[in-house]
């Protein structure tokens, strides 16, 4: 749940740009493309070619310029529709291309079976994770909750492949782990929470 309290901050960090931005008539959509698309070619080309540290430094670089789209748009007067689902497969692919750039590396140079394991079952989690919500305000109900959400899976995924790269033994081991198990936990979160919020609702007739 950092997602609430690191957004402000950025917010705070990319004022000056994003003024500069809305003057310069740049959209937030062609900002959200910038970011997904630079995290996803940081992913791909130094994660996936063992150069972790700079990959992860690259990949925040980038998600931290994502974070600009919503600032832009209310700057500019609102945003759209489109614009709201755009950034949000600009996040699962972003999301996608690390974890996929991992299992990339440790099942080929990097040699290491169970960080492949761990990667892959982080990014099945994952995607669970932003599935239930989203299927759950489809049918007007809240899953909002979780231990684990994108802010804190970047969070760790991202230091513990940078510290790895910098040569401390086992750091994205750690962070793997402790990813697992909170989105475990998170995805057990948002089906109770869904259970709960659903009560003994049926789905409206077709």
């Amino acid at each position: 749940m950092l997602g609430a309290n690191v957004r402000p901050a950025v917010a705070r960090f990319w004022a000056p740009v994003v003024s500069r931005l809305a003057k310069a008539g740049v959209t937030p959509d062609a900002v959200t493309l910038t970011g997904t698309l630079g995290a996803i070619v940081s992913a791909v080309f130094l994660i996936g070619n063992g150069r972790l540290f700079w990959g992860a430094f690259a990949v925040t670089f980038f998600v931290l310029l994502d974070m600009l789209d919503g600032a832009l748009a209310r700057a500019r007067g609102g945003g759209s529709v489109f614009g709201a689902v755009l950034d949000s497969v600009g996040d699962r692919a972003a999301d996608a291309a690390i974890f996929g750039a991992l299992v990339w590396w440790f099942s080929g140079e990097g040699d290491n079976r169970l960080l492949v394991l761990l990667a892959l079952l982080c990014l099945v989690l994952g995607v669970l994770t932003s599935y239930i919500k989203a299927r759950a305000e489809g049918v007007g109900l809240s899953a909002d909750v979780g231990v684990v959400e994108r802010t804190e899976r970047l969070i760790l995924v991202l230091v513990g492949t940078g510290f790895t790269g910098l040569g401390i033994p086992y750091a994205v081991h750690v962070a793997l782990w402790i990813l697992l198990v909170g989105s475990a936990v998170t995805v057990g979160q948002r089906f109770l929470a869904v259970r709960r919020s659903a009560g003994s609702s049926a789905l409206p007739p077709a």
